[in-house]
């Protein structure tokens, strides 16, 4: 019995390595696949966004050559308008010519009328007898006083007759004129409709191809959308490979977003500085505080925080002292170190209820890094100066001048990485 089982166990130290060793092997594969996979999608993306590119320039050329014809058609508008009104001005004096010659023809009329009368009278005149003239004249000075004043008459009304007819012949020139003109503006709106109708087709086509361009780009909008929001959850797996500790992306998200909401910090950004410190809280230290932590200024307040959290000092680890020298001793997900956290404590308690707090709880960790990045600068706000400033404050310090470029550079990608990833998991 003794036996078989020695044989038992042999078997199972042999076969156990090459169980765990077949696993890893799996897994390491499974994360290359996914790398490949990743990869691909954001090739893709690239594409989709250079093709989104290309329609968004051809929709502002587009834009602009509508709004060109817009103006053209505006000015077309502007010109028939003048046009319009030009005519309708010929029109009323075409109508006021009209009456003149009206007017005119009329006094002609009368005027040749009484020509006709005076010459009538004359022609009875001439036609008198020399004792018709005595008889029906008692002195013959009246009877020439009587000639003289019908010649005069006949005389002014054949001048009147004359500046008449003179006028009548004036009015019917304009009138031609009136016409010619009034011929001449209708041309010209003829040509102008036709300007602009030609130019409101060519304007009808560039809003139909504008509208088939949006159309293309709304649909590579969506197929970026899909492929953002596939790259996330494929980031998503390879985070729990590399990166993700206890927690999944969704998870370190939704801490994020609740001390972000609560602080008034953007969660990619909470996120990127607990990715850079800890890989959000998977490598918190490898260390014993009594090797790592500064003996005056941490330890003290390390040891108290442990007995008030009922944690063990000697079985917690820390992180491990920098190889410039630098004590190490930085505590959970956030990697504050005890002093720092000490500073931070009550706020953390006020902001989170949870009395007392622990660096190595995760909502107390994220509200602990969201208030700090708060009093660095970083807010709501995305700018990138702010955001590198912030995060080379967290890590550095009062030396943060010298971090701005490496470790804030690294944070300020980050974050913007993982804005996109929440922007595809989320659907914003």
């Amino acid at each position: 019995m003794e036996k078989v089982n020695l044989v038992v166990v042999v078997i199972a130290m042999v076969i156990a390595p090459n169980l765990v060793w077949g696993q890893f092997i799996s897994s390491q594969e499974e994360r290359a696949r996914l790398e490949r996979e990743l990869a691909e999608v954001e090739q893709q993306i690239r594409v989709y966004e250079n093709t989104i590119d290309d329609y968004r320039k051809q929709g502002r050329s587009l834009q602009g050559e509508i709004k060109k014809f817009n103006s053209e058609i505006g000015k077309l508008n502007l010109q028939i308008k003048a046009i319009n009104l030009s005519i309708a001005q010929l029109d009323e004096e075409i109508v006021k010519n009209q009456g003149e010659i009206k007017n005119t023809e009329t006094k002609l009329r009368f005027d040749k009328n009484a020509l006709t009368a005076a010459l009538q009278a004359m022609y009875e005149q001439d036609s008198i007898t020399l004792a018709e003239i005595i008889l029906a004249n008692p002195r013959l000075s009246d009877f020439f006083s009587g000639v003289n004043s019908l010649l005069e008459v006949q005389d002014n009304f054949r001048a009147t007759l004359q500046k008449t007819i003179e006028t009548r012949s004036q009015l019917l020139d304009q009138k031609e004129q009136l016409a010619l003109k009034k011929s001449d503006k209708v041309s010209l709106k003829l040509y102008r409709d036709s300007e602009k109708k030609l130019v409101e087709v060519k304007k009808q086509d560039k809003d139909e191809i504008l509208k088939i361009t949006k159309g293309q780009e709304e649909r590579y909008q969506d197929l970026l959308k899909q492929s953002r929001k596939t790259a996330a959850e494929i980031r998503n797996r390879i985070f729990e490979f590399l990166g993700g500790g206890q927690l999944t992306f969704e998870q370190a998200y939704k801490l994020a977003k609740s001390a972000g909401d609560v602080v008034g910090v953007r969660p990619a950004l909470i996120l990127a500085v607990l990715d850079k410190e800890s890989a959000l809280g998977q490598n918190v230290g490898r260390c014993s505080y009594r090797t790592a932590m500064h003996p005056t200024r941490d330890t003290p307040i390390y040891l108290a925080m442990a007995a008030e959290l009922g944690l063990n000092p000697e079985t917690m680890s820390v992180s491990c002292p920098n190889s410039d020298g630098a004590f190490g001793g930085a505590m959970g997900p956030a990697q504050f170190i005890p002093s720092t956290w000490k500073i931070y404590r009550n706020r953390i308690v006020e902001m989170t209820g949870n009395s007392p707090p622990s660096p190595w709880r995760n909502f107390d960790a994220f509200v602990a890094t969201a208030l700090y990045l708060k009093d660095s600068g970083a807010g709501m706000e995305n700018n990138p100066d702010t955001i590198r400033r912030a995060a080379a404050k967290y890590y550095a310090g009062g030396r943060w001048r010298k971090y701005v470029w490496t470790y804030g550079a690294r944070v300020l990608s980050k974050s913007r990485q993982f804005e996109e990833d929440i922007d595809a998991l989320t659907g914003s």
